[in-house]
């Protein structure tokens, strides 16, 4: 019978909610019925449409701040030294470069360029993800290549394209100023400043910055204000867990799924190539996999991809709507073990106009 009712919600493109004693079926564009459905908990709503073996999760409202690990338990003292370091242009070799010259607050801590500048204004080959959900990502960078916030903190003070510094210097110009050895002493007692306390403090701020993603619309619906969606996003909101197939990899509070995928951008053997997960792990299944970015605020963090080559949110609804490029092999690389392959888990999606409106408009509120 459920196998029945679930065949007969693909034909029909409707919603078949099967309780203990009946079955609720509406128009999936239908507001009122759309919005009986999800008035009830999140554990209550109609099931995702994902892929087998897919270990999603729920999605859920944002916890106050990102876990901290135990060897660096959060303070506000701390994070508030966080802060101070990630505007200051000091943790550059030029002086004039700072964490947030890449991230900026008003761009969802993205910085709003195809791809970012750093020292000498020299071009980096990839976008600035937005950092408002980093506390909750197991793998950060694109390509995933640290482990933890802590890991991630110093890696682009020593990039040559980013900051362009080293820690030993670092650490040397901020023992020299005025102030820092003083806050440095009260938020860690009995330690010298060092590179291990910069990172640990500049870690802490970025756990606490999922508070700028407290107040978007789908955050307050999901805290239980029904009304905070218009009947569009909420339309957007069901699309995004069915027909769009957006589940399969945007989940969780944080809407991301800790994997790295291909997502048929990788310009394998052209001007703009990038090989991805496998610069860093060497294995030929990871050639242009990229970490999945999470979605909380991503309208306002383009352009998007992993190179910035869609400049509007339009465009990577068409990307998705069509299933993404699959590269096609030419002579000579047909037996190449490392042509990148598109990931499987995505499809043409034949949504129409007014569906792409709807998720578009959910995307906004996010």
């Amino acid at each position: 019978m459920r196998r029945f009712l679930k065949s007969l919600q693909v034909m029909l493109g409707m919603v078949l909610v099967i309780g203990p004693q009946h079955v609720l079926a509406c128009a999936t564009s239908e507001p009122s019925c759309l919005r009986e459905l999800y008035s009830r908990p999140p554990a209550q709503w109609p099931a995702p449409q994902v892929d087998a073996g897919v270990a999603w999760q729920e999605l859920g409202p944002l916890p106050e701040r990102a876990p901290s690990p135990a060897y660096n338990p959060y303070t506000q003292q701390k994070a508030d030294l966080g802060r101070r370091l990630f505007f200051d242009p000091r943790l550059s070799r030029s002086g004039q470069i700072a964490c947030a010259s890449c991230h900026e607050p008003d761009l969802g801590f993205a910085d709003g360029r195809r791809v970012s500048f750093g020292h000498d204004r020299a071009a980096g080959r990839r976008n600035a993800p937005s950092l408002v959900a980093s506390g909750l990502a197991k793998k950060l960078f694109w390509d995933g290549r640290a482990d933890s916030l802590e890991m991630q903190a110093l890696m682009p003070v020593v990039d040559p394209k980013e900051m362009a510094f080293s820690v030993a210097q670092l650490v040397a110009r901020l023992r020299d100023t005025t102030d820092y050895p003083t806050q440095f002493a009260q938020v860690f007692p009995g330690q010298a400043l060092g590179a291990e306390q910069v990172a640990a403090a500049l870690a802490t701020y970025q756990r606490g910055l999922l508070r700028v993603a407290q107040r978007t619309p789908f955050e307050r619906f999901l805290r239980g204000q029904a009304k905070a969606l218009s009947d569009q996003q909420l339309q957007g909101l069901h699309l995004f867990r069915t027909k769009a197939r957006c589940m399969n990899c945007h989940f969780g509070p944080g809407m991301q799924d800790d994997r790295f995928h291909n997502a048929g951008l990788t310009f394998y053997g052209r001007l703009r190539e990038d090989l991805g997960r496998y610069e860093v792990t060497g294995l030929a299944q990871d050639v242009g996999r990229m970490r999945t970015p999470s979605l909380r605020l991503v309208s306002h963090t383009g352009p998007w991809f992993h190179n910035g080559l869609a400049s509007s949110l339009d465009q990577v609804l068409l990307f998705y709507n069509a299933g993404m490029p699959r590269p096609v092999p030419k002579e000579g690389q047909l037996q190449d073990p490392l042509f990148p392959v598109t990931s499987a888990q995505l499809k043409v999606l034949e949504l129409d106009r007014t569906e792409l409106k709807a998720l578009k408009a959910f995307l906004e509120a996010l």
